[in-house]
């Protein structure tokens, strides 16, 4: 059978591929963001965060401390590529989710898994975004008009198990004419696989848009139904899984990053379920990815784990980056 050989989860911003210098320019952008969160998961304006903020994230703007933060979430990235490289994977299964690249902005499946023979990659969120902070990003997201293979019938197979396991999932063979894969799902070719990518099986949660996220609890549920279908997969394959986003943004919210890693490390699935839904609104649902991956990979060892809240202005508002290793 096929056999869960790796875990990762990583967060997959633009401000993670800048340097630190262009930090403050990604927080420009959050001066009129309509995705600005508070810590009660209730949408705010920035500059009711910014009365708000705390005086002390000052500090946490100075050159000195942005520049330490940045190295030290690329050492982590380095450890993930690492991490990728010596575990061999045959194919990697990835939760991401979608921000408009793949479906119509009035279509959002709670939850689906592409199962095609290839898939497009579609950096183009970042790589042409008109804000040039953003756009120097592009990079760490793969190459444009660039197709890549995907594992077709060990998704069908997941599919069939899912199903089999009560989830209405939805799936797809086929996306529209230069539509693929997007940020979520490149970032994972683009920084971890490069340049050898191995089959990519995209499984898409909708991390951001209401009513219809996945509760915490459903995507523990989802990671470990998907568990089960590798687990009776006939197939020799080393599969990886990563969970790919988070952990808050675009309002950093330190106590709710630092209890579900506290979760995490503590191997609490109670806990990881019980996290409040309403907090998980904006960049900070994709949390919900890193989820599924956890309980995809509960039968490993987590082996490292790392958090940076990587402010970038005065408001608030900025990512908190993670990076885990389970293998």
């Amino acid at each position: 059978m096929a056999r869960i050989v790796l875990g990762l989860g990583t967060s997959h911003t633009p401000q993670l591929s800048t340097g630190p210098e262009t930090w403050p320019r990604h927080g420009q952008r959050d001066t009129g963001s309509p995705w600005l969160f508070d810590h009660q998961g209730k949408q705010v304006t920035y500059a009711r965060l910014l009365a708000n903020a705390d005086p002390r994230l000052v500090e946490e703007l100075g050159p000195a401390r942005q520049q330490a933060r940045h190295r030290a979430a690329q050492e982590a990235m380095t450890r993930l590529r690492q991490a990728f490289e010596e575990a061999r994977p045959d194919v990697v299964v990835v939760f991401g989710d979608d921000q408009g690249e793949i479906f119509p902005r009035e279509y959002r499946p709670a939850l689906m898994v592409y199962w095609g023979e290839r898939i497009l990659n579609m950096p183009q969120m970042f790589s042409r975004a008109a804000d040039e902070a953003a756009r120097a990003s592009g990079w760490a997201y793969g190459p444009e008009d660039t197709w890549y293979a995907v594992p077709s019938a060990l998704g069908k197979h997941v599919i069939e198990q899912l199903v089999e396991a009560g989830f209405d999932i939805a799936q797809a063979r086929e996306l529209d004419e230069g539509i693929g894969m997007g940020h979520a799902f490149g970032f994972v070719v683009g920084r971890i696989m490069s340049p050898r990518p191995v089959p990519l099986l995209p499984v898409v949660i909708n991390t951001l848009y209401a009513p219809n996220q996945p509760t915490p609890h459903r995507c523990w549920q989802l990671g470990q139904a998907v568990a089960a279908a590798i687990a009776c997969w006939p197939g020799e394959e080393r599969v990886a899984v990563v969970g790919s986003g988070g952990l808050s943004h675009f309002v950093i919210d330190e106590e709710l990053d630092r209890r579900f890693i506290e979760a995490l490390q503590a191997r609490d699935a109670e806990a990881i379920c019980s996290l409040p839904p309403e907090r998980l609104s904006s960049g900070t649902g994709e949390i919900r990815s890193w989820i599924a991956a956890a309980a995809t990979v509960e039968g490993l060892q987590l082996r490292s784990l790392e958090y940076f809240p990587c402010y970038r202005s005065t408001a608030g508002t900025g990512v908190g980056m993670g990076f885990a290793i389970w293998s």
